[in-house]
């Protein structure tokens, strides 16, 4: 049996990537793919909680998500919705998870935007450990809303700093992720969390979303435990 690793970050961000290969090379429709990426998202969530992490992001939907085509946005859309009214977001809610949204998702369908907002509400109280899903998420987006923010605030220019900034992005008030995984074999952020990211480790792997098990993120666990993080010193 592995040894796990006592060094645990406090936060892990994952690029959940590759649910369509997986589909396509097992010879099935795309939306077994992004079914079986969302059960996936459970196990990996309760497993996390279990070794102690405090937060976790998932990129669910990017705002480049929208130029595949309308046929495989509803797919998204569907499999969004069959895990808000089935038993998933129940289960993790019961076991003290709290959720969080990042993104514009209110430009999703109103039914969607509904089920996505009264989980949040249901869950926030809970404590165990905290998952952001970013919806409708681009990095240079959540920039762009924050200096909005501050110029609508007329915030005079000696007095916008980092932690100005940091306050009005999707994630005020939480840690920035020290550990960013992506699956599905790609070797780039894309644009996921830009400005959270500047001294997260990165960790890239060949496995599928879809099976990106919890022995997957043990090793990826393993070998942020044994990187010297010296954050420019």
């Amino acid at each position: 049996m592995k040894t796990q690793t006592t060094i645990i970050p406090q936060h892990v961000a994952i690029i959940m990537d590759g649910n369509r290969r997986w589909a396509r090379e097992h010879k099935l429709e795309l939306i077994m793919g992004h079914d079986k990426g969302a059960q996936r998202l459970e196990q990996i969530v309760e497993h996390a909680a279990d070794r102690g992490i405090q937060y976790m992001t998932f990129w669910a939907f990017s705002t480049e998500n929208w130029k595949r085509g309308k046929v495989e946005v509803e797919i998204l859309f569907q499999v969004f919705k069959k895990y808000l009214a089935g038993p998933t977001v129940e289960r993790l809610i019961k076991k003290g998870v709290k959720i969080q949204l990042l993104g514009d998702y209110k430009a999703f369908p109103k039914d969607l935007v509904a089920g996505l907002e009264k989980m949040v509400d249901q869950s926030k109280s809970n404590s165990k450990i905290t998952i952001n899903l970013a919806l409708n998420y681009g990095g240079r987006a959540e920039l762009v809303r924050a200096v909005q923010e501050i110029v609508s605030e007329d915030v005079k220019s000696p007095a916008i700093n980092d932690e100005l900034i940091t306050q009005h992005l999707y994630t005020k008030n939480q840690p920035d992720p020290d550990l960013i995984i992506r699956t599905g074999g790609e070797q780039r952020l894309s644009g996921y969390l830009p400005w959270q990211s500047i001294y997260s480790e990165l960790y890239f792997t060949n496995t599928y979303w879809p099976d990106f098990d919890e022995e997957a993120l043990d090793n990826a666990l393993e070998e942020y435990a044994n990187r010297n993080r010296r954050f420019g010193k």
